[in-house]
């Protein structure tokens, strides 16, 4: 990272220039970071009429250009744009992101470096008992008390947690005091293990722009988990500020549309000429039925 200023003819987005390398906080501890990106809108446009030059077209024919490549699944002028994140994040979080294997990662090494005493508390707003109806999501939040309690109890953990860590490496830096010649000193990749999931690692992350919309066509929605919608949150600001256009079409054509099944536009079909629909008369299951109900905002 440097201040230093060089002329370049590679293109420039000043709305991501404007927070290039500054830590965007996420959570309680986390941040997002732009580190380097690489393309622009143009860069799309451009990849797509590979025999053009840039500056053909007008800004409205490149919009209608873009829109048309998403709605289409046109997908690889998207992959001509990249960018390169500095993520802080807590570890189950990042076991989640990292189901998204088509990115290029570099996470911090714990065999390599003792972790920072940092672990991720949730607000008590987001406290809630298990969602009796999806078996990977929460339900009611819990009381105030509840809630309080519980936050105590996950704070006192993690802090157990570290100083057991601190002592298994018999560190002098941390909460376990001076070093302890009885103490057993152990291998930072073994010591590791007592470790709760809510610690915090971090990691570059490079991307292309087809597989970072494709993390938050999954991510940014409402059913996803909420600590990693939080950073998706984030990185659909910074898409907006990188790609605005692209981002315009991407919350139209993918985050605000729906799908339908040969089946269910079939029943849709149905229902326009007129005709009575039922479940047991649809030919969906039930769930396929509730699925195309809930879709439509109606019952029929």
């Amino acid at each position: 990272m440097t201040d230093e200023r060089r002329p370049t003819k590679r293109a420039c987005v000043p709305a991501l220039e404007e927070i290039l390398h500054n830590p965007l906080p996420v959570l309680d501890r986390g941040f997002v970071r732009v580190v380097d990106y690489m393309g622009d809108d143009a860069a799309i446009v451009q990849a797509a009429r590979v025999s053009y030059g840039r500056g053909t077209k007008q800004v409205q024919q490149d919009r209608g250009l873009i829109r048309y490549l998403l709605r289409r699944r046109h997908t690889s002028p998207f992959e001509m744009c990249e960018i390169k994140l500095h993520v802080k994040l807590p570890m189950f979080v990042a076991r989640q992101w990292i189901r998204h294997r088509t990115a290029n990662v570099n996470e911090y090494s714990a065999r390599y470096s003792i972790l920072d005493r940092e672990f991720y508390l949730p607000d008590t707003r987001q406290l809630a008992v298990q969602s009796s109806t999806n078996r990977q999501g929460r339900g009611a939040c819990l009381s105030d008390d509840q809630a309080t309690e519980v936050q105590a109890r996950m704070a006192a953990g993690s802090a157990y947690a570290y100083r057991d860590y601190l002592w298994l490496l018999n560190d002098d830096t941390g909460e376990a005091g001076e070093s302890d010649p009885d103490r057993p000193g152990l291998a930072r990749e073994l010591a590791r293990m007592v470790l709760p999931v809510s610690a915090y690692t971090q990691w570059y992350w490079k991307v292309d722009l087809h597989n970072l919309l494709r993390f938050l066509s999954l991510r940014a929605d409402p059913h996803a988990q909420y600590e990693i919608r939080a950073y998706a949150d984030v990185l659909m600001d910074l898409v907006r500020r990188w790609v605005p256009m692209t981002l315009e079409a991407f919350e139209d054509y993918c985050l605000g549309a729906v799908s339908f099944s040969r089946q269910g536009l079939a029943v849709l079909r149905r229902l326009l000429d007129g005709e009575a629909v039922t479940q047991e008369t649809s030919g969906l299951t039930p769930r396929e039925w509730r699925e195309l109900t809930d879709s439509l905002g109606r019952e029929f």
